[in-house]
């Protein structure tokens, strides 16, 4: 089972950087790689259970559903419903932790999924850059001009 971690340094408040992640539905608004997206059957994006479906700049639709979520401790997991890729089994955590030093957050994002041996590095390679650190990326660049 592959898994993928990655982490960074965002320069805001954990509370600033949580309040545009922790719509389960809002990554059109902060990923640049999402288009559009709607959560299914009219439920809340932060109750649990609930089903995003979103596309991305590439046309591929995903579906993905929410395992947990904390407010207080900036956090949500969720699972891949439907996705091209192959893989199957997965789980991803997007994690906020505050810094002491200064008003800055630290970011992990991690992965776990199951594929064929022969497609495993690539896809953790491809999730981890693509995926999370164009996110963290965003992020980054979304508050460095918010200060």
């Amino acid at each position: 089972m592959p898994t993928v971690t990655v982490s960074s340094v965002i320069d805001a408040p954990a509370s600033e950087v949580w309040a545009v992640i922790r719509d389960f539905n809002g990554l059109p608004d902060w990923h640049p790689r999402m288009v559009k997206s709607h959560i299914e059957d009219g439920l809340a994006p932060d109750q649990i259970g609930c089903v995003r479906n979103f596309e991305l700049v590439s046309g591929a639709q995903l579906r993905e559903k929410l395992l947990s979520f904390s407010e207080d401790e900036y956090y949500f997991s969720y699972t891949i419903l439907q996705t091209p890729a192959p893989i199957t089994n997965h789980k991803s955590t997007l994690r906020l932790f505050p810094v002491t030093d200064g008003n800055r957050c630290f970011a992990q994002w991690t992965a776990t999924f199951d594929c064929a041996p022969e497609k495993a590095e690539a896809e953790a390679a491809g999730m981890g850059k693509n995926v999370f650190q164009g996110g963290f990326d965003a992020l980054k660049k979304r508050f460095a001009s918010a200060s």
